[in-house]
């Protein structure tokens, strides 16, 4: 996918910049995709990135690119491993829904395994 990108990086003690981030990727597509699209983009983003830097504790590097109509964001991190499934269970509160989010609201998404790391990426269409 060819187009306009934005590029952020996180160290792993960042996740107070989640927020700075998600305003940085509003700020980008607001003039190239509407506003719907905009903000599934921006409530995946958190899910996608929060466990990044929960999980891996290796910071974490966020591209986003606009092509046409349609918007992919990739979230690398730099751990190894890929990450395992997660089926919560109704005490867990608000505890692992993040990637049930990702299944239902992205358009198509997806894992791919770097040499150091991995990208977990996501496409949602205006």
């Amino acid at each position: 996918m060819r187009g306009e990108s934005l590029y952020r990086r996180l160290g792993h003690t960042d996740s107070s910049a989640v927020g700075k981030v998600r305003r940085d990727l509003r700020d980008f597509l607001r003039p190239r995709i509407g506003t719907e699209s905009v903000e599934t983009a921006e409530l995946l983003l958190s899910e996608v990135l929060t466990n990044a830097l929960i999980h891996t504790r290796h910071g974490a590097a966020v591209t986003a690119t606009v092509e046409g109509t349609r918007v992919r964001v990739e979230v690398r991190d730099f751990a190894s491993g890929m990450p395992r499934s997660y089926v919560p269970n109704a005490d867990d509160g608000t505890h692992g829904r993040g990637m049930i989010l990702v299944r239902s609201l992205a358009d198509t998404w997806g894992v791919e395994a770097q040499v150091l790391g991995k990208v977990v990426w996501f496409e949602v269409a205006d």
